[in-house]
């Protein structure tokens, strides 16, 4: 693949293309078509996108992004961990869905700000920066191109956090349909076989486009400061593979169309039961004669509700992802919707402890027991 990219030439069209665009579509052909002179090649991007103010503030968005999110998912993760209660298959789905946020705060973030800051201090963006391979294991005279790693990991934890939360709705819908038969059928041994084919499953559909193709690149990309899919022109046209990149959204969308479908059963069973319950309770109806024969509990109905959240909270932070990637694919180069659209997904890694310190009251208990045990005692008390 690297051969094919170093042979591949530009027409004169396809580099104005290039130059005048927000920010480039193929970044990596560009630079290699300057590699012929001795000039180095600085990222093709408008002032507005890539001026001194404008990367100073995306740094500082980025750095407090990074924080919110580790901080976030570590408390989060050590609340699961200690409490006991926590220790059930749905706590065992909000760990894995915290470990891939975490993963996102942890090296995608961190990445690109590392990224941003060396291209306001050097003149010249860093050598991987410049043409990089496109191919897992690099050559020995190569730079080796970090968004291989990066690009494959952001992709793959988005797809775990989407897996997860159908995966905590399918959790939900038993203990809310057959709450009888809960604990027969989702046992922690077969939520834990789930948690680790869905986290197999999105890593491989993240490097589906580098395994199934040989006409993509993961490179830098300088609207959406992230490392992103790249097809690579041929005479100025996309390769006819370039829907393979279609995989992504539709993958989501499929899960979150079944997330969708769960809940509305979920919910038109709770709402059929808390009617009920309000006719027993005002002597319209006998216990004997239209009870319910299936009735959930108090906690499984809040979670659900607060499951249903979780799962609109990621449908509006995706949506955008999936009209860039379409749009891409298409043939637009969007630079400041590239932008939002993957800042606005990336965000969503710390939203999920924001929607349990609110909707959950053991999480809740479990963050107020967590920092009142590292508070030392009072110095006059007496052990």
């Amino acid at each position: 693949m690297t051969a094919l990219l170093l042979n591949t030439s530009i027409p004169e069209s396809t580099e104005a293309l290039l130059v005048t665009s927000d920010c480039p579509f193929n970044l990596t052909a560009a630079v290699q078509a300057g590699h012929g002179s001795d000039q180095s090649l600085p990222p093709l991007c408008t002032p507005c996108c890539c001026g001194v103010l404008n990367r100073t503030l995306a740094v500082a968005f980025m750095v407090s992004l990074a924080f919110a999110v580790v901080v976030g998912n570590v408390v989060t993760l050590t609340v699961f961990v200690q409490t006991r209660q926590s220790r059930t298959p749905q706590g065992y789905l909000k760990v894995s869905l915290a470990i891939a946020d975490m993963m996102v705060g942890v090296v995608v973030v961190p990445f690109s700000v590392y990224t941003e800051i060396s291209l306001m201090v050097t003149s010249t963006p860093p050598m991987w920066y410049q043409g990089g391979t496109s191919s897992f294991f690099s050559d020995l005279g190569s730079p080796w191109q970090p968004c291989m790693l990066i690009g494959p990991v952001f992709a793959g934890c988005t797809f775990v956090s989407i897996s997860t939360i159908f995966l905590m709705t399918l959790e939900r819908s038993v203990a809310i349909l057959w709450p009888f038969h809960k604990d027969a059928l989702v046992t922690r041994r077969r939520t834990l076989l789930l948690i680790l084919l869905s986290w197999a499953a999105s890593f491989l559909l993240a490097v589906a486009p580098l395994i199934f193709s040989s006409n993509f690149n993961l490179e830098y990309n300088e609207c959406s400061r992230m490392c992103n899919y790249t097809p690579l022109l041929f005479g100025g046209q996309l390769p006819p593979d370039a829907n393979i990149l279609l995989l992504f959204p539709a993958f989501d969308f499929t899960l979150l169309g079944g997330t969708l479908a769960i809940n509305i059963v979920s919910f038109t069973s709770i709402r059929r039961y808390t009617r009920k319950r309000k006719l027993l309770s005002g002597g319209s109806l006998s216990e004997g004669g239209g009870g319910c024969s299936h009735r959930p509990s108090f906690s499984d109905i809040k979670a659900a509700k607060t499951i249903g959240i979780l799962t609109f909270a990621f449908t509006a932070s995706f949506s955008p992802i999936a009209v860039f990637v379409l749009g891409n694919v298409v043939g637009y180069t969007w630079c400041n919707f590239s932008f939002l659209a993957f800042w606005i997904l990336t965000g969503n890694s710390c939203c999920n402890v924001i929607i349990y310190s609110v909707r959950d009251h053991r999480f809740r208990k479990g963050v107020t027991l967590l920092f009142q045990r590292e508070q030392p005692p009072p110095h006059g008390e007496k052990t």
